[in-house]
């Protein structure tokens, strides 16, 4: 199931970054594999669309992550 959350840190260097769930709760990890669009690097505050995967013994690792489309639009829009 997506999950959505905000950027919270993004280090291009290292590659490796922290998404923040909507919904509460830690901080997840990141790496730059795990973006869907490598090529556009997120942003402090960007919402993304994510899912989790348990690493390293059941810690919590976001990946699939997606750019949300739109601004600023929290309604979520379906086309038939």
């Amino acid at each position: 199931m997506t999950q959505y959350g905000k950027i919270k840190s993004y280090n291009s260097a290292k590659g490796a970054g922290m998404i923040t769930p909507d919904k509460g709760g830690d901080a997840l990890p990141f790496n730059k594999s795990d973006l869907q669009q490598q090529a556009q690097e997120p942003r402090a505050d960007q919402r993304y669309g994510y899912d989790t995967r348990q690493v390293n013994g059941g810690t919590a690792h976001a990946t699939n992550l997606q750019m949300e489309q739109g601004d600023g639009d929290s309604g979520s829009k379906q086309q038939s």
